[in-house]
């Protein structure tokens, strides 16, 4: 395992995600709404160097999907209780259309890397 790269594709993840929820906030002030880009922006941020394991994607995934989740809450938070714990536990009562834009944030979040760590397995040059 090469633990340098690991760190590099973590770091892209990082950068990626802050600019995917900045953006996602700019956004929403403006009155868009794209709730796939602060998971979408990680992936493609992990995705700047070659994964060496498959397990990094997967942990990219899950970051994505959190930050996804993270994102929703700062802006629309439960009014019954606006704590993230509550949110949390309450996501089954979210809109389809909220749950589909995290899935699809977390999904590209997970599959950019995966597939620069499969590009890397098949032409290691």
């Amino acid at each position: 395992m090469n633990i340098k790269n690991d760190g590099l594709v973590l770091v892209g993840a990082a950068i990626g995600g802050l600019v995917g929820y900045l953006v996602f906030k700019l956004l929403i002030s403006q009155g868009f709404y794209g709730l796939m880009l602060p998971g979408g922006l990680l992936g493609m941020g992990a995705g700047v160097v070659k994964a060496p394991t498959k397990v990094v994607s997967v942990v990219c995934g899950i970051l994505a999907l959190a930050l996804g989740v993270l994102a929703e809450w700062s802006v629309l938070p439960f009014k019954t209780d606006g704590s993230l714990l509550y949110f949390v536990m309450h996501l089954h009562e979210l809109q389809y259309v909220t749950l589909i834009m995290i899935t699809i944030g977390a999904v590209v979040g997970f599959w950019i890397p995966f597939r620069r760590s499969q590009e890397q397995s098949t032409n290691p040059a």
